[in-house]
């Protein structure tokens, strides 16, 4: 798993279904990584600051019902 622009970490990982529960989380000294691997059929917990605006695409409608944007909901609140 990768995010672009963001340092994340790593608190916990493991195998199987997540646990809260019985997961120990590292809340002390936890691993500060770019890429985290999940293993197949595993799970992390990750902690990041969502403060890098990322850049925005700037997308021109298609002629094709698969190549246009589809119109925002009615009641979606302006910025």
């Amino acid at each position: 798993m990768h995010f672009h622009g963001h340092d994340v970490h790593v608190l916990a990982q493991g195998y199987g279904n997540y646990d809260p529960a019985t997961a120990r989380l590292n809340l002390v000294n936890p691993q500060l990584v770019n890429t985290v691997p999940v293993p197949l059929g595993g799970w992390a917990v990750i902690r990041f600051r969502a403060n890098n605006p990322a850049g925005v695409f700037i997308v021109e409608n298609g002629p094709t019902p698969e190549t246009s944007i589809i119109p925002p909901p009615q009641d979606l609140p302006k910025c």
